[in-house]
């Protein structure tokens, strides 16, 4: 398959990706990565020139040549970067069809559904994916930025100067330039894992047949999401990490939510272990693992490595435009600026905060701050994330611990969903809303929420974080009865009870008997 790709113009790396190159794929590569495409004669100089056309380089080209900008775009690989192609969507599109298998398979015993019989079609749930994703590419395209009046290159771009940047011979001088080159998978150096030997996040999504048993190193959010999914279309799937539990970083109730959900649909967590080594032989690939000091085996058809991103600085030329950067990725300042003013540097490859709407986010502050000296900060976004594993966990602001490192005081409460009539009513009461406001006011630092679909309920918190709206002024917003999203009103509504205190009581007490 590779060799044929190849012959349609695409190099081995490229072809490696858009396996199997059936309709679908076919119409992603001559949306993203046109094998045909002629690159324009460049501009004398250009006012923005953007290497890297993922999220964070695609809404910087499209924002400045609204502006009015003469602007560059530059992509190797394929134009809407991780978020498109092996990212957001493929992922979700996964997730979505998982949630359909597994509430076929429980909803007769759940509620009283028909029986579910028979056999998945994964290979369906796998070309409605690629599908899918072909329709979304559109938005991506190469000539869709061109018909947005950007110079869209594909080809390999590094800098060969301050002020100058190099596509495959071509040189296209700046007055100002934005890295958004993005990030890759992280493999670690464990013995025996070649490449080949495992997937990744780039390469799990050409699958056309549902493997048997699936190993799955790393419990961050991509492992976790996609070894529940694995599991729930059928796969035996057996999870590794070094850290005692999955989803280190979050909320440790949550995560323990996570966990024990996993554990139910079948997943085979093995957390608090090393991976020593991964055996290849004809029949499987065989992890070895080590537990408190007993080696360990597991054998799994196979292997997806989701460990983490490193950051695409390596072949760019930072080095001649002077720009600093380590293994972390490129150094910017608060206003995204890098070591040289005239280049600024957005999204994976320069952020902690690794999402797609982050990159976006970003973005818009660079535009301003390149092309117009504005002084927008990127320490004045609060940020939201979610992990959409099932149920959900999402949070925005500043975790409890983080909120008293920084000086404030902190009062915590916690609602649970069991409270809340609609998610008693959809059997998803596995979950709980947790706020940390400033003490003495209802100012809310920080909230994380565990529930079906809670991202999409974490919106109204992150307005609120974000517009300085209180937990008072929530209370007074008439939610629609029974959704789940009334864990926010029930949030306000537990706040305003706090001011309810026994000397208030006995003055409204004394009230009420004067003017009977």
């Amino acid at each position: 398959m590779t060799e044929s790709l190849q012959t349609q113009g695409l190099d081995a790396e490229l072809a490696a990706l858009v396996e199997p190159f059936d309709q679908h794929n076919r119409r992603l590569v001559d949306n993203v990565h046109p094998v045909e495409w002629q690159n324009p004669e460049p501009a004398d100089r250009y006012q923005l020139v953007v290497i890297g056309a993922g999220t964070a380089g695609l809404v910087s080209a499209a924002g400045a040549a609204g502006l009015g900008a003469r602007v560059a775009l530059i992509e190797r690989r394929l134009m809407g970067g991780d978020c498109l192609n092996y990212g957001c969507v493929p992922s979700k599109a996964l997730i979505r069809a998982a949630r359909a298998w597994h509430e076929a398979r429980t909803g007769h015993e759940r509620f009283g559904a028909p029986a579910a019989t028979g056999d998945g079609d994964f290979g369906r749930v796998m070309e409605r994916m690629r599908e899918l994703r072909a329709l979304i590419s559109r938005h991506d395209s190469a000539s869709r930025f061109r018909d947005l009046g950007v110079d869209v290159f594909i080809g390999e771009g590094r800098f060969v100067g301050p002020d100058a940047v190099e596509v495959d011979g071509t040189r296209l001088e700046f007055r100002r330039a934005i890295i958004a080159t993005g990030a890759r998978p992280f493999v670690p150096p464990i013995p025996g894992c070649a490449e080949g030997c495992y997937l990744t996040n780039e390469t799990v999504f050409t699958l056309t047949e549902l493997p048997e048993r699936l190993g799955v190193i790393g419990g961050g959010p991509i492992g976790c999401e996609l070894a529940q999914s694995f599991a729930r279309f059928g796969s035996r799937v057996s999870l590794f990490d070094l850290a005692p539990h999955v989803l280190p970083r979050e909320d440790r109730r949550a995560a323990d939510v996570v966990q024990e959900a996993l554990v139910r649909d079948g997943i085979d967590l093995q957390c608090g272990v090393r991976v020593l080594e991964v055996e290849v032989t004809d029949a499987a690939k065989i992890i070895h693992y080590e537990r408190d000091g007993e080696r360990l085996a597991t054998a799994v058809d196979e292997l997806l490595v989701a460990v983490g991103r490193a950051p695409n600085v390596d072949g760019i030329g930072l080095e001649a435009a002077g720009v600093e950067f380590t293994k972390h990725g490129v150094g910017v300042d608060d206003r995204l600026r890098t070591s040289n003013r005239k280049i600024f540097a957005v999204g994976d490859v320069a952020s902690k905060y690794k999402f797609t709407h982050t990159a976006d986010a970003l973005a818009r502050i660079a535009i301003r701050n390149a092309l117009f000296f504005g002084r927008a900060k990127a320490s004045d976004l609060v940020i939201p994330w979610c992990t959409y594993t099932s149920p959900e966990v999402a949070h925005v602001g500043l975790y409890e611990q983080e909120a008293i490192d920084r000086g404030h005081e902190v009062e915590t409460s916690t609602l649970e969903l069991a409270d809340v009539d609609r998610a008693v009513l959809d059997g998803a009461t596995d979950g709980f809303l947790r706020l940390h406001v400033a003490k003495g006011s209802d100012k809310i630092l920080g909230a994380t929420l565990v529930a079906e679909n809670a991202g999409d309920i974490l919106g109204e918190l992150s307005l609120a974080a974000t517009a300085g709206v209180g937990l008072a002024k929530i209370s007074d917003v008439i939610h629609p009865y029974p959704t789940q999203a009334e864990v926010v009103k029930k949030a306000g509504d537990a706040w305003q009870r706090t001011k309810l205190t026994p000397l208030v009581q006995k003055g409204f007490g004394l009230f009420f008997r004067v003017f009977k």
